[in-house]
């Protein structure tokens, strides 16, 4: 029992209190073994053909501190990350950054219309492309970090291309 509760303890992590959340105090080496550890025991679970376990533990990444700070990073230091949405918001700024963190602890959560924009062809014609806003650029890094074990553990191992 004791070997559980250890267990539990060190893959669950707690977030700073709200007013003392600071974007530059974040120990990211640290929050990347959080999540990589119940990654690991999500593939377990999938190879025991154990889906209550799987669900659980999806579950818990999903609640997890670090799963929303690495999400939050993953789309605020990218190459798209000076592009807005919608709602025009762009998250520069460590404070924003750390509102993002605490914006996807949200439960009830819709998605934005995605904000349309026409780029050029080589042929000349225009081809749409359509940008989220940064919670819902968030919200789906944050629910692939629960589900990339699951399909990367049944996908094709000779399979190198078409992956996202």
């Amino acid at each position: 029992m004791v070997l559980l509760k250890e267990a539990i303890s060190r893959d669950t992590d707690t977030p700073p209190h709200p007013k003392q959340a600071n974007w530059h105090a974040i120990e990211w080496r640290q929050a990347v073994q959080t999540v990589r550890r119940l990654q690991v025991r999500i593939v377990k679970a999938v190879k025991a053909g154990n889906w209550k376990k799987v669900r659980d533990l999806q579950r818990l990444l999903g609640r997890s501190y670090s799963a929303r700070v690495l999400a939050v990073r993953r789309v605020t230091e990218n190459a798209g990350k000076k592009t807005a949405g919608v709602d025009k918001v762009v998250w520069n700024k460590a404070e924003e950054k750390a509102s993002g963190i605490e914006r996807l602890k949200e439960r009830q959560y819709q998605a934005q219309p995605l904000r349309r924009v026409y780029i050029p062809k080589k042929n000349g014609e225009l081809r749409g492309l359509g940008i989220p806003t940064m919670v819902d650029r968030a919200k789906q890094a944050h629910h692939q970090l629960a589900l990339d074990p699951v399909a990367e553990t049944g996908a094709d191992p000779n399979s190198y291309g078409f992956r996202a």
